[in-house]
Formats: structure tokens, C-alpha cells, sequence
């Protein structure tokens, strides 16, 4: 099982590196392998360490992405937001990544799917930040 992980954490790494990569196509399986991978087991330890990383990769595919780039990037940032659960560390995360989210929510030239998106993001990581509901 440890072997397992270890193999899980290199192919993350890989795809965390791919985020960074020319191609808009590569960006955007990147973004879907890692939500995968979000949506499907606990990595809190993994993703402790590589946050900001993380949170870097979120912004630039959202600021510089299309649509369905802009789409899986939102998705990627509420899981991580989930994974990291309440606390500092996702108040962090909210921190840098509200503002991208709300200027995409407010851009009408934007598509309606990352709009709708970014909106869904918003939400669920402010209700995951905020202390007093």
C-alpha cells in the first residue's frame, strides 16, 4: 500500500508540473487528473505541502485560460479548498484565489460556463473559510 501511495504522489507531482505546460489542452487534462485524484481520496498531507504551488497553478490557468480550462481550474480550487478543510490554510487559498474568481464571475465577456463555475467555487469556499455561517 505504501508503494501504491508513493506511485499516486509521483504521478500528482506530474500532473501539479503539467499545469505549467504551453498547451491549453495539456493545462486542462492536468487540472482534470488532479480533480480526479482530489474528488476520489484523501491527500491531505500531499496537498499540505504543495498548496501555494497548487494555488499558483489555479490562478494563472484561471486568469489566462478558456472556458473549459477556466471550468476545470474552479473545480480543482474547491476541492483543494475541501481538502484542506476549515482553517488557515484554506483561508489562505480564498485569500488569493477570491479575487481571480470574482473578476471572472463579473467579466460578460467571459463564457457562462467558467462564470458559473468560478460562482460555484466562490460559494463553496466561502462556506468552507467562513467561521460563522
Amino acid at each position: 500500500e505504501e508503494a501504491t501511495q508513493e506511485d499516486l504522489e509521483y504521478k500528482l507531482k506530474g500532473f501539479i508540473d503539467l499545469t505549467l505546460d504551453k498547451s491549453a489542452k495539456t493545462r486542462q487534462a492536468a487540472l482534470e487528473s488532479l480533480k480526479s485524484a482530489f474528488s476520489s481520496k484523501i491527500l491531505y498531507e500531499f496537498i499540505m505541502e504543495r498548496r501555494m504551488t497548487l494555488t499558483d497553478s489555479i490562478e494563472r490557468c484561471i486568469k489566462k485560460g478558456k472556458s473549459d480550462e477556466q471550468c476545470a481550474a474552479a473545480g480543482l480550487a474547491c476541492l483543494l479548498c475541501v481538502q484542506m478543510g476549515s482553517g488557515i490554510e484554506s483561508e489562505e487559498i480564498f485569500k488569493t484565489l477570491g479575487p481571480v474568481l470574482k473578476k471572472i464571475v463579473c467579466d460578460g465577456t467571459a463564457s457562462i460556463q467558467a462564470r458559473q463555475a468560478c460562482a460555484t467555487c466562490l460559494g463553496i469556499c466561502c462556506f468552507i473559510v467562513t467561521d460563522d455561517i
